[in-house]
């Protein structure tokens, strides 16, 4: 059965690091879509209403859920601009859409980004405008992630819910 794992929340959160390791876990046939991959690095568009990332994260999404038993989905993805995206995650996979926020304090995700290998590429000001609060999409049944769950405690839950 397919399986899609949709972890949002703000920059510097940890989405991208779990997003990885689950990859790393679950193995062959997991499909990552990266947002930031999709629309930073493939396209170089900038984000907001109507990105023009939209069509090939969706077009993504469905290739996805045609060829991988497991999508993970990651990015911080406003969920007013990614609000189609989420209806047709829900539309294909139904029940088994498994979406989390990263629901963190902004001083915590400025302290998480300074360990990135990227934290020289932007800092605490890129982040501040870039920063939606409590940004929850109304389309998809997340699960809150709150700043005290460790990476490892994050990963493990989530292997729990999709293992059910």
């Amino acid at each position: 059965m397919r399986k899609l794992v949709i972890l949002r929340g703000n920059s510097g959160s940890g989405k991208s690091t779990v997003a990885k390791e689950l990859q790393s876990i679950l193995g062959n046939n997991t499909m990552l879509i990266s947002q930031d991959m999709v629309r930073r690095e493939i396209l170089k568009v900038s984000d907001g209403k109507d990105t023009k990332a939209l069509p090939l994260l969706k077009q993504l999404l469905r290739y996805g859920y045609d060829h991988s038993e497991v999508v993970i989905l990651e990015g911080i993805m406003v969920a007013d601009w990614y609000r189609p995206l989420f209806e047709l995650a829900v539309s294909l996979y139904g029940e088994d859409v498994y979406a989390y926020y990263f629901d963190l304090p902004f001083e915590e995700t400025v302290k998480r980004h300074k360990t990135r290998t990227k934290a020289g590429s932007f800092g605490e000001e890129a982040m501040k405008e870039w920063w939606v609060e409590k940004d929850y999409s109304d389309v998809l049944n997340e699960s809150k992630i709150p700043e005290e769950l460790s990476k490892e405690n994050i990963v493990k839950m989530i292997l729990n819910h999709i293992s059910r």
